[in-house]
């Protein structure tokens, strides 16, 4: 019994996995390191890395191979994720909204809604998508959202507006959710393909933001927009459980980003206390500062074995939002703490732009907020725990 329960137990990645997550690693150390500092002040959108990374396959790397893509797992999507936030998790995010976007599609979508949206669209002419669920009123509570869909002679009206939304001034199409049953509740949200050039779509300017300054971020107002039935995910009224779906699959790999700025953070603290010294000795011999690096390393560790298992439950069938949730809420949380902590490990140069973890700190925030709050995390966790 012992053997074979150790023999089912495997925390080695396989060669391919290795190799890709070597590229991913390669291509951040080459074209995502040495111009993060450039992106975060400027707030560009980088359009040149994103190509560059679709060329070699870091960019939809969850399209099937069917449809022209990688075909990418959930556990490789985390690999690729970890790296490229490494990097620079603004231009990360930036490079992964496809894979979030496309989701809607490959879950509840036609294979003719496969093919057109994600292999043609997507992968052939290499287009931006962006995933459009969070309202003003309604972000956590994607229950709560507003905007409606009406159906009429064949097609839909889509009035409201959608806020923080990530690439929409770059994307060529959107994933909309969108009420057509008010009286239904939750019951009564679909799911939308629109193309950008529709009628009476705006979208406002890039928002200023905090950190992860690169990812564009804006809202989106949807004013009569006519999108053909044949657009529609799945059947009316499907949308929520779509959703709720889809951050099954999405939350390992966000979870994945925040490991990878938490390791970069841990990294950056390693070079400095080698060299920093203090009453005669390096700074990490002091035990203050070696045991905040030890905490570090254990906590990086820890988030990323909860990554790697809420993945392969995805790749696996084994869906569970409770595993995703421990993944989600552990490594955003201890990302921001150990970026903190890393400031703290700099002292006053920490809080100079000249040095790395100040940004890191900054970017890292969002985590605990974007794709399901610390908070939400873990009232999920607690609704699972008294089923």
């Amino acid at each position: 019994m012992v053997q074979t329960a150790v023999s089912g137990l495997n925390f080695e990645l396989n060669e391919e996995q290795k190799q890709l997550q070597k590229m991913a690693r390669d291509f951040a150390a080459r074209e995502i390191t040495p111009v993060a500092e450039h992106f975060d002040q400027s707030a560009e959108f980088p359009i040149d890395i994103i190509n560059k990374g679709r060329e070699i396959g870091l960019v939809n790397l969850n399209i099937p191979l069917d449809y022209g893509g990688p075909g990418a797992s959930v556990l490789e999507e985390c690999i690729v994720a970890e790296e490229l936030a490494y990097g620079c998790s603004g231009i990360s995010t930036a490079m992964s909204v496809n894979n979030l976007s496309s989701l809607p599609i490959l879950i509840g979508g036609t294979d003719e809604q496969k093919a057109y949206w994600l292999g043609e669209r997507m992968v052939e002419q290499g287009h931006l998508a962006a995933y459009c669920v969070t309202e003003p009123a309604a972000g956590s509570n994607v229950a709560g959202m507003q905007a409606r869909a009406e159906r009429r002679n064949g097609h839909y009206v889509i009035n409201g507006s959608k806020i923080f939304i990530s690439n929409v001034n770059f994307s060529n199409f959107y994933t909309v959710f969108a009420v057509t049953d008010p009286s239904a509740r939750h019951r009564g949200i679909s799911c939308f393909i629109i193309e950008r050039d529709t009628p009476g779509i705006k979208v406002s300017k890039h928002f200023d933001k905090l950190g992860q300054r690169a990812a564009d971020t804006a809202e989106i107002v949807f004013e009569n927009v006519e999108v053909p039935e044949a657009n529609r995910i799945g059947a009316e009224g499907m949308g929520f459980l779509l959703a709720m779906k889809v951050f099954d699959h999405s939350r390992p790999g966000v979870a994945a980003g925040a490991v990878g700025v938490a390791r970069r953070a841990m990294e950056e603290c390693i070079r400095y206390a080698k060299e920093r010294e203090t009453f005669g000795q390096p700074i990490w011999q002091h035990q203050a500062i070696g045991h905040k690096i030890a905490d570090m390393a254990i906590n990086i560790e820890a988030a990323r074995l909860l990554v790697w298992q809420a993945a392969w439950m995805v790749d696996h069938g084994a869906e569970n939002p409770k595993m995703a949730a421990y993944a989600k809420a552990f490594a955003a949380d201890m990302a921001m703490q150990v970026t903190v902590d890393a400031v703290q490990v700099f002292g006053g140069y920490g809080y100079m732009k000249e040095y790395p973890v100040e940004k890191l700190m900054r970017d890292v925030k969002v985590f605990q907020i974007y794709e399901g709050t610390s908070e939400i995390q873990r009232n999920i966790i607690v609704r699972e725990l008294f089923r």
